[in-house]
Formats: C-alpha cells, structure tokens, sequence
C-alpha cells in the first residue's frame, strides 16, 4: 500500500520466520535439527498454559501433527524439521504471534513488543489476518488505546493514524465522563446470564464490553457527533485513498467499540467505498447493521465479504471464519438453522480450534434434532476450552434430550460452577430436574432463576408445578398465583393440567380451592380427563360398519399426519407454490445426477432449508425452527438415508405435496408432476412405474406410524420399465391397502376435526366429542377420535367384538334413523 509524504507504514521489526526459529529452537533441546514427540509435546503445552492435557490427549494430537507433516520428518528419531514447524503455522494450525508472546514474554525481548492477545480463545492458538504489530515506540507514546488497538492484527498501516486514534479515544472519554457528571446508573448492566451467541468481531481479539449507555439527546454527544463528522470531512479533503481507507477502517473500530454503531456504520461504509474489494469494511459493516438488528442488510454484507474473502482465501484466512459464524448467526435469527450449520461447520474447518464455532455449530444441530451430530461438536468446544459454561449448558440439553441424564446433570452443574447465574444452565437443570420426579431440587432451580429475573414466568410455573409434586400445596399455590399475574398464556393452563396428573399419581395430594378451579378450566383447553376406568381393546376386535368408517389403524396414522401438519403449518402452504417452484428458476441448483438413477436431482438440506422458508414466508423465526426440525426429524431422516446431506428434491416436492393446502385432485395432480419434473422425460407426460412404487414406499414410509418400515435403501422393488401416465398413477395413489388412500380421511379431518357434536361426550374419556364421532351399534357408546384410535373403551362394556359406525355430523345421525322408517 502506497504511503503519502509524511506517512510511513508500521512495519514488522521480526518476520514470522524468525519467531518460527526462535520457538523451534528453544523446544530442540538435543539440538540435533528437529522436534522429537517429546520436545512437540512440551511445545503443544506450553502454548496452551490453560489447558490441562491428558497424555491420550497429547499423543493423539501428536500422531495427527506427525502425520499430516511426515514429508517433513527426515528422520523419525530426530522428528519434525524447522520447516515442518513453519509450515504448521502457514497452514493456520496455530497463531504464530500468541505462541512467541506466550514463550518469549516483553521483558525478554528487546526487538518488539508483544502484547497479549485478548482473545476469548485461551486454550489454544488461532489464525491471524496479518503481521502487523505495534512497535514500542508506538505503544510508549500511546496514552490511551482502544481495545482492538491491542491485537497484533490490529490492521493499522500507517503511523500517522494512530495519532487519530489516540485523539478520539481521549475525546470520546472525555464526553462520557462529562455526560455521567452527578447521573447515577448510566452503565447498564449487559450480564443477564444467558448463553451467549458466539458473536464474532476480530479473530484473534473481542472488544472490550463498553456498557456506557448513550444519551442521544444530551448536549456532550450532539458536540461528539459533530466532530466525528469534522474529521471524516477532514479524512476525505486531505488524504489518499489508502491513507483514507486506514483512518476511516479505525475511527470506526473505535466507535463501534463505544457502542457508538450509527457514527461506526458510516465510517466502515466511506472505507468501503474506497476499497469494494476489501473483505473487512463489509465485515465490520455487518457487525454494526447487526448490532442496529438491521439482519437482512447485515446478511447481504456478510455474504459479500464471504464472496470477496473466498476469491483470496490466502490473503484472508484469518477473517473468512468469522464471517461464516457472524453469517451463520444472522441465518439462525431468521430461523435457517440447516443453513447455519453448513457456516458453522465451514468455520470449524477452516479453523479447528475456534471452539465457538463448534459450539453455535452444536446448538444448531440440536435445534434441527440432530443429536448425535450435535453432542460431538459440543463435546469438541468443551474439550478445546473447559472453562466455557454455555458449551457445557448446551451439551447438558443434549444429553438429556438423548436419555442421558446423569451425563446431563454433570454438564449443567459445570456450567452452573462456572457461571453461577447462568440462567439457561439453571432453568434447563430445573426441567431436567422434574422430569424425572427430583421435585425439591427442580424447585430449588426454578427460584434461584427468579431470583436473577424475577420476571421469567415460565420458571414461575414450573416452579408451582415442582412444588406441587415435592407436596407444598401451599407454596406450589402461592406460585401459581404469581404466574397469572405474569402472563395467561395457554402454557400455563399445560402447567396446571400437569399438576393434575401429578395429584392423580401422589394419590393423596390436594390442590386448593383456587388450584382446582384453574385445573377445571384448563381441561376443557387442554382434553384432559378425570379418572375415567377404561381398557385398552386390540385392534382385531374393532369392527367397522359402513364403508364410510375409518379403520383404526387407518385414523390413527390420520392422526399422526394432522400433528404434522399443524408442527409443519404445511396445511397452510397452497400445493400451487410447489408447482411455481418447480415451473420458475432453477433455485435448486447445485444438482447432481447420481450414477445408478438417471432421474435424481439432489439439493443440499441447507438449500432446500431455503425453498422452504419461501414456501412457509409467514411463519416467525422460532415457529419456522420447529417446522424444519420436524421435517428433518421426518422427511429428510428418510431421504437421506446415508446422511450426506443431500436429498432427492424432486421426491422432497411429491412427499409433502399430499399434505399441503389444496384440492385433493390437485395435491395429487402436483405430486406426480413432482415426479415428472426430476425425470428427464418430462415431455411425455409419463414416468417410470417404479419411480412410482418407489415414491408410495416413501410415503408410507414417512406418514404411517402405525407400520414398521425397514430402511429403504435395503427394500427391492422389481425391475419394470413400464411407463404410466398420470390416471394410472392414480390408480396406484389411491389404493387403500398399499397405496396413500389415506388421503380422504386427512381431507375430512382437515375439514372437520373442530367439529362439536352436540352435548355428546365420549364415553371413554367423558369430554365433549371434536371431530367425527364413533357409536358402537351394541351397546349404543360413542367415542372420540382419540378414544377410537387407541382402542381405548369403558371398562364396564365387556364385548367379543365392537361395531362402530363413523358420524361427522348431527345430521348423518338424523339420516341414519330416518332410514329406519
């Protein structure tokens, strides 16, 4: 970068080469040219202080080291070459300035300062953008400095600039001292013990928390932008492009630093527009945008310094991680959790040891369900830094979530050790608590969650619930009054639902008068029964009258598709979106064809996670996050069977098309178009018969809960090269037995399942009937839906077998005994 008259670029008094050299030397103790297993050893220790490595530990990261740089190990009694070592830290495998200062501390250097990195990343060496460093002189002469100043990376190329840093730091204190002149509380408190999102800002260092709270109106900060405006002005009238780049890139660092992110925004925007091909404004640009909760700008900055980054990845290693996260984070605020576990997981390679990184990456991956997958990443953020309480909270939900609990306990109490008002470790280690009848402790969760925020209504009911079942009726009444004077959302009337399925299991438990009149009303919400006496009947004895009655196993598996829909809202999704989709750009893209089917047209989950929020637009961030992890927990579990990440799109289409919103006719009409539109014949109007064999196994497969399936990649369908058109394909659709006639019976639910009937009431469970009624033409008992599915019968009617008959209606009864005349 060219300077101008008077400027001189900072330069670097020692090359990486040299502190290479330095480290390789001291840990070469037999000083026979390379590094033994024991001297690589020392050294991983000794760059990692806050680490306490076991010797498993160490040996598996040395076999790794060693195998990755075997052409580098001439001899392996001597060990790893100098150059071996130096191309470990060119490939990014640690942070070449943190290890020299962590080794060779100021007072035992003379040639240049190094400053200790504040990195939040203690346990381990991390990437750096570039060498430019702060020489003595500089630092000497500094009276103040912001806290980004204090990374090796702080990205300041001339020296003439940190004079304006110095100035605007000295004047930005200036004006916060003279705005808390005789004020009280003017820093607020940003502490409020929740898992924090990993937010990244700088690789190698994170700004200091600046928790003054800015007066916009007052007089101090109007004369403070006023300036900031005048040295901008000055900036662009005096310098050269590169000088003006520098300068605006850190008055805006330090006001971002200040909370300051309007005045940061405009400087990190003008820096941009000086160098478009920097991957930093655009970086920083946002942060800022979404520090403002500007998310969808931020995310059209992130993913252009993404492109930017990508075209030079060697210049810009040390950044391109932390714009995967930050891009990652903004993708999760939008509810796009598959799409911020592909960033998430980008990060994580690039940098293996950015261990917030594989904690977002974990918490994503538990928000799809994704278990497994995510209790190895958090596994490795812990593993990387111990001391990290949101990793182990968010590993404890995990392991709780997968059966684990005694794993879980530990992992919320270490979070709880290390953070004792971390309120997500302390309210999830309350549920776990009374899930499994701990009631005391539960209590004793929930209560020191109010007491860090007394207003968190769900602790409060929890903590009734808890109370109630540790037998303090008294209290768990108390409680319960002080979360309806919280909220009167529908869980709270869940809460007390549970507090009466807790008295009917303790027997001689009593709720209050106040408790039982809430319960009385929540039933009615919540389709909760008294102790009604029933038995169970197996399915053989259920006999249906009428073609028209729904078979049992058949409603039940209805009933197991409608939640679906309701978690999905698929029901509310037009099926003539998907055929726009279809019919409009390729956005499916990239596509492979896999070698075996001509026809297959794979998506990435991440991408199809993308067409889905099209077609679900109106669901909020948190509602769009339950629907994809009940899709992937449901649909792409099974089709993608060999976990590559990747699915059948055009399958994907022709599954959800029956349960989306629409005609029947059509809903079937765009579910074999679906299969036509990933054939490459699809100017025939036919497909493959067995792509529509194949096609109704998934359904099946997928929707019908009543069935065991084996895993579909191991089911053979005979080879038939027959091509159907679309009424033959009907024909298959529609079959009852082997096919998805199932459909009908959906409809009708769809329809009608808010139906009342009258004042008639089940007799199984004795709440009013919704839905279709079901009357035994015995013993003349109606049961509900529910009540039907299950089998479930009074146990005073003992029958060989039960007849029901289907009414949807009070008018099909009024049919019915009409035709009895």
């Amino acid at each position: 970068m060219a300077s101008s008259p008077g400027s001189t670029p900072t330069t670097t008094m020692m090359t990486r080469r040299d502190k290479v050299r330095s480290i390789f030397d001291k840990f070469d103790i037999s000083e026979d040219g390379g590094l033994s297993r024991e001297e690589m050893g020392a050294l991983v220790a000794a760059v990692n202080p806050n680490v306490k490595f076991s010797s498993e530990q160490i040996s598996a990261i040395l076999d790794e080291v060693f195998r990755s740089y075997s052409d580098y190990i001439e001899n392996p009694l001597t060990g790893l070459s100098f150059d071996g070592l130096l191309r470990t830290y060119e490939d990014g495998a640690g942070n070449i300035d943190r290890d020299y200062s962590a080794l060779f501390p100021p007072s035992q250097v003379t040639s240049i300062t190094q400053l200790e990195c504040s990195s939040s990343s203690s346990t381990s060496s991390m990437i750096v953008l570039d060498d430019n460093l702060m020489t003595p002189r500089r630092i000497q002469n500094l009276r103040v400095a912001p806290a980004w100043a204090r990374s090796p990376n702080n990205g300041i190329d001339y020296e003439s600039t940190w004079k304006l840093v110095e100035d605007l730091e000295i004047v930005i204190r200036r004006k916060i001292k003279a705005s808390t002149l005789g004020q009280k509380n003017t820093y607020s408190n940003s502490s409020d013990g929740l898992s924090d999102n990993g937010w990244s800002t700088d690789l190698s260092v994170e700004f200091e928390d600046k928790r003054f709270v800015w007066d916009e109106n007052c007089a101090e900060f109007k004369t403070l932008l006023k300036e900031v405006k005048e040295i901008r002005v000055a900036i662009d009238r005096n310098l050269s492009r590169e000088e003006a780049f520098d300068r605006h890139m850190a008055i805006g660092r330090t006001l971002y630093d200040y909370r300051l992110f309007k005045e940061a925004l405009e400087s990190f925007q003008r820096a941009a527009d000086l160098s478009p091909i920097d991957v930093r404004p655009h970086f920083r640009l946002g942060n800022c945008l979404c520090s403002l909760e500007r998310l969808n700008e931020a995310k059209v900055c992130y993913i252009l310094a993404l492109e930017l980054a990508e075209t030079n990845s060697t210049r810009w290693l040390g950044l391109l991680p932390q714009v995967h996260v930050n891009l990652g984070i903004v993708l999760e605020g939008e509810g796009m959790l598959l799409g911020a576990c592909e960033h998430y997981r980008e990060a994580a390679i690039l940098c293996p040891t950015h261990y917030r990184a594989l904690k977002l990456l974990g918490s994503a991956l538990f928000g799809v369900g994704e278990y497994g997958a995510a209790e190895k990443a958090l596994e490795e953020a812990v593993f990387l830094n111990p001391e990290y309480p949101d990793a182990h909270c968010d590993l404890g939900s995990v392991l709780h979530a997968m059966g684990e609990d005694e794993r879980a306990i530990l992992e919320f109490q270490r979070a709880i050790d290390l953070n004792p008002s971390h309120l997500d470790a302390l309210y999830n280690f309350g549920c776990l608590f009374r899930e499994i009848g701990r009631y005391h402790r539960a209590a004793e969760m929930y209560g020191r969650v109010l007491g860090i925020q007394p207003d968190h209504w769900r602790a409060q009911v929890n903590r009734a619930v808890s109370l109630f079942g540790a037998g303090e009726a008294v209290d768990a009444q108390k409680a319960l009054k002080e979360a309806l004077k919280m909220t009167d959302r529908v869980e709270l009337y869940d809460a007390m639902a549970h507090m009466k399925q807790l008295q009917k299991k303790n027997h001689g438990g009593r709720l209050s008068s106040f408790a039982r009149k809430e319960v009385r009303s929540s039933e009615n919400k919540n389709g909760l029964a008294d102790g009604v006496d029933v038995t169970v009947v197996e399915a053989s004895k259920f006999k249906t009258v009428g073609e028209k009655t729904t078979r049992r196993e058949c409603l039940a598996d209805a009933l197991h598709i409608r939640d679906f829909q309701r978690i999905t809202r698929l029901d509310q999704c037009d099926v003539s979106l998907l055929n726009k989709e279809m019919s409009g750009s390729q956005e499916w893209e990239p596509v492979s064809y896999s070698g075996s089917v001509e026809t297959e047209k794979l998506i990435s989950k991440a991408a199809l996670e993308v067409i889905l929020r099209k077609l679900l637009q109106f669901l909020i961030p948190e509602t769009f996050q339950g629907a994809v992890k009940a899709v992937d927990q449901q649909i792409l579990s099974v089709l993608d069977a060999t976990s590559s990440g990747r699915v059948d799109l055009g399958i994907f289409y022709a599954v959800i098309a029956p349960i989306c919103a629409g005609e029947p006719g059509n809903r079937k009409r765009t579910a074999f178009n679906a299969l036509l539109w990933r054939s490459r014949k699809q100017g025939q109007g036919v497909i493959g018969k067995v792509d529509a064999l194949i096609y109704i196994r998934y359904l099946r497969h997928i929707y019908f809960s009543s069935q065991g399936y084996s895993d579909l990649s191991v089911v053979h369908i005979e080879e038939d090269n027959t091509m159907i058109s679309f009424p033959e394909f009907l024909q298959i659709f529609d079959d009852d037995r082997q096919g998805f006639g199932i459909l009908s019976t959906l409809v009708k639910l769809e329809t009608h399942d808010r139906i009342r009937h009258g004042r008639h009431s089940c007799d199984a469970c004795q709440y009013p009937i919704i839905g279709p009624r079901f009357k035994e033409m015995t013993s003349h008992f109606s049961l509900c839906m529910t009540c039907y599915s299950d089998g479930n019968v009074p146990s005073k009617i003992k029958q060989e077998q039960y007849r029901f008959k289907e009414y949807w209606s009070a008018a099909e009864v009024v049919k019915d005994k009409l035709k009895l005349f």
